[in-house]
């Protein structure tokens, strides 16, 4: 095509020399008779009235008007059927040789300066009515495109003295007057408001459109809403608002609201629970089941109860039972739902015996010690659960599956027996760990420790510990048998050297220290823990005269005790509590010698702690302690074996252990009985995602060398610190200043461990 109309252009300025001449040849044969012309003009009117006279300068007829002129010829006339058939070739062609003369000629002819300009000829090529285009792609429709049709909801809601509840700002939900109607009304709003997508997206605010299609997915969202709570032929009206009038109460926001009429609230019809009445207990285990014919239907109230009858199987021997998902027929005409929930009880059992598949690691005896049940206990899901508990407690695997075997099946009212296979993965074992503290009184202390939790197999552990640091350094060997005898029991035998270097006086001491014990851990937090022990003590003591630089001898003291301690513990963390108390006894019948007098005197302490949340950002904590030695006097009792008060755990802004009755000599002797208080506020702040706490504080303490406290001498520190909760405990820096000091006290004391104060 491009082809054909070049030739075409070419050809059309080519003849108009010719046409020019036609034109004279024409006026010469007719000598200026206006018949002649007729037909050309009838040409003219047949190929369009419209088109332009065709000329070029030079032209007779341009500079005599009046003569009769042949109407130009268009460009569909000047192309042949020779160039539509082939365009190619005759485009290759060229134009006619006379047309190149006739060219020449008019090239040839002079024209004057003021000759006019024929109008430019109007080139018409017309349209193909055939082409041959490529098809268009069909495009797929976007179901993801909602258009507001705001004359369905912009209707007058129904419930115009309804009980309107607001959702968000922008959505509100109408409910009947009569609260009968619908009793649950508020669960409901608070569940819907917790899953609408007008609540979620619409928080800045959208314009009208957005807001009709998310209120088509809330109204999907109420429907389904509904039938969870039994209503399966409500009504619901939704109506959307632009809220932009000039009324009292437009502010230019649009609003949602939802008129809900419930309808009749179906209930329970017919109950088919499978195999259940085939089980021992089918009556006790109905019970558990709380839906009976007639009640109300939820669709909740089924999962909730399907979980407490899986409860009930489990807890009650039947370790294979196993209830299939429920199912309910709705039926409109009796507005009721037909309830199936096949179950499947599948035998009761009881215990038999724990087998553990890696007896040299933990042996099937010691598995069966710390379990908390006896061979043929009635089976109970819960027991299983709590053992393989307190086998991850033991520190020794990183994953235990416990898995019930029949042994001998069910006969008639006879349960069966079934094992407790054990399998295990080993975590593990060794250890190397160590700490770094400060306090400005005690100095830097570094404690580094090594332990193989498993080398004496089941759960003998043997632990190498020493401690470097300004005021004390120690060398010891701990051997623990975790569970030992039984369940949360640990026997500990520690054997130690270690000198120690305070404020009130020196020791050197070999120890012999063993114990049984239930305490609490990080992973069991007991409410009752208790110990018992027995110490050996072989130890070089002396005061410290610090002002006046004397050296006392060392005293030697041989001590046997029996410490002893009990302690109920309601809070909820160990390391870091909000709520509960605390409270502790400890009593520690000793035997002293010294330079071959003997004395007998008992060690008692009594330790309380209260927490208490105020609000959501501040926990107040308070701590008390009270101690007496009564039995001996305080010179026959070792310096180390004596009451002090003082430091990080005590009263902060004083040292640790330099809070004390003095001699003399301004030597701190220590007593034989104390008592101590604090009290501290935990406030929680906005900083590292509500990590970080400021504490601000109070200490007091007292301690006197009679038996009852006198409370002759008290010392008050205040301070504030900082905790960062971590996942394992809270990192604590506290800095504090005494608030009546002793002369040798220092004006500042700061102090940094893990966990709370107390």
């Amino acid at each position: 095509m491009l082809t054909i109309i070049a030739a075409a252009l070419a050809a059309v300025a080519a003849p108009q020399g010719a046409v020019a001449q036609d034109a004279g040849a024409a006026t010469a044969d007719s000598s200026d008779d206006q018949d002649t012309t007729a037909p050309d003009a009838a040409a003219t009117a047949d190929q369009g009235a419209d088109q332009p006279t065709v000329r070029l300068p030079g032209d007779p007829d341009s500079e005599n008007p009046a003569r009769p002129r042949r109407a130009p010829r268009t460009l569909q006339d000047l192309i042949p059927d020779t160039a539509v058939a082939d365009p190619e070739a005759w485009a290759q062609q060229g134009a006619p040789q006379d047309a190149s003369a006739d060219a020449d000629a008019i090239a040839g002819e002079s024209l004057a300066a003021d000759s006019p300009l024929n109008d430019a000829p109007q080139i018409a090529i017309p349209w193909p009515d055939e082409l041959d285009l490529p098809q268009l792609a069909p495009l797929e429709p976007d179901d993801t495109i909602q258009f507001a049709d705001l004359d369905e909801d912009m209707q007058a809601p129904t419930l115009e003295d309804g009980d309107v509840r607001s959702v968000a700002g922008n959505l509100k939900l109408a409910f009947p007057k009569d609260e009968a109607a619908f009793p649950k009304r508020g669960e409901f709003t608070d569940r819907f408001r917790s899953m609408s997508t007008i609540a979620e997206l619409n928080k800045n605010g959208n314009n009208l459109a957005q807001l009709a299609a998310r209120a088509k997915s809330d109204e999907e969202l109420l429907a389904t809403l509904l039938r969870v709570y039994g209503y399966y032929d409500a009504q619901i009206i939704r109506t959307v608002e632009d809220n932009s009038g000039d009324s009292p109460d437009a502010d230019g926001k649009a609003q949602v609201r939802f008129d809900i009429i419930p309808g009749q609230h179906y209930r329970f019809g017919a109950i088919d629970m499978g195999d259940l009445a085939t089980a021992p207990d089918a009556e006790t285990l109905r019970q558990a089941f709380e839906i009976q014919t007639g009640d109300p239907m939820s669709s909740d109230k089924i999962v909730e109860e399907q979980a407490d009858l899986d409860t009930a199987l489990g807890e009650t021997g039947y370790p294979f039972a196993a209830i299939r998902a429920p199912s309910l027929l709705i039926d409109h005409d009796r507005v009721e739902g037909d309830l199936t929930m096949p179950v499947s009880p599948n035998g009761k059992f009881v215990f038999g015996e724990v087998v553990s598949k890696m007896p040299d690691f933990l042996s099937s005896r010691h598995l069966e010690e710390i379990a908390r049940f006896e061979r043929g206990d009635v089976y109970q899901r819960s027991l299983s659960t709590d053992l393989r508990r307190a086998i991850v407690a033991t520190g020794l695997v990183s994953s235990v599956t416990i898995t019930p075997r029949a042994v001998t099946p069910p006969a008639g009212d006879t349960p069966g027996t079934v094992a407790m296979d054990v399998e295990m993965t080993p975590a593990k074992l060794r250890t190397i760990a160590g700490a770094i503290g400060y306090g400005k009184a005690e100095g830097f202390r570094v404690e580094a420790s090594w332990e193989h939790r498993n080398l004496f197999p089941p759960e003998g552990m043997l632990r190498v510990r020493g401690i470097a640091g300004t005021r004390e350094q120690l060398l010891g060997v701990t051997f623990r048998k975790n569970n030992f005898k039984g369940r949360d029991k640990v026997l500990t035998v520690d054997a130690f050297a270690s000198t120690i270097d305070t404020d009130a006086y020196d020791a050197n001491t070999l120890s012999l220290v063993g114990s049984l014990e239930k305490t609490s851990t990080l992973l069991f937090q007991k409410p009752f823990s208790w110990s018992i022990g027995l110490e050996l003590v072989a130890t070089k003591e002396r005061l410290r005269l610090p002002e006046l630089g004397l050296v006392i001898p060392l005293d030697t003291y041989f001590i046997a005790a029996i410490p002893g301690l009990v302690e109920f513990d309601t809070s909820d963390d160990l390391l870091n509590p909000t709520k509960g108390f605390r409270i502790a006894g400890q009593l520690s019948p000793e035997v002293s010698s010294r330079n071959g007098v003997q004395s007998f005197y008992v060690r008692s302490q009594i330790d309380a702690a209260i927490y208490k949340s105020v609000g959501s950002r501040v926990i107040l904590a308070g701590r008390g302690r009270v101690g007496s030695i009564p039995g001996a006097p305080l010179d026959e009792i070792a310096p180390s074996r004596r009451f002090y008060a003082g430091g990080g755990g005590s009263v902060r802004g004083y040292g640790y252990d330099a809070i004390g009755p003095r001699d003399q000599f301004g030597a701190n002797t220590g007593g034989r009985s104390l008592v101590e208080a604090s009290v501290e506020a935990r406030i929680k702040t906005g900083f590292f995602g509500g990590a970080l706490q400021v504490v601000p504080f109070i200490d007091a303490g007292s301690v006197s060398q009679s038996v009852t406290p006198t409370f002759e001498d008290i010392r008050i520190g205040a301070g504030i610190g900082v905790r960062y909760l971590t996942g394992f405990g809270p990192l604590r820096f506290d800095i504090a200043t005494p608030l009546n000091p002793e002369p040798s006290d220092g004006p500042v004391a700061v102090y940094v461990s893990l966990g709370q104060a107390f």
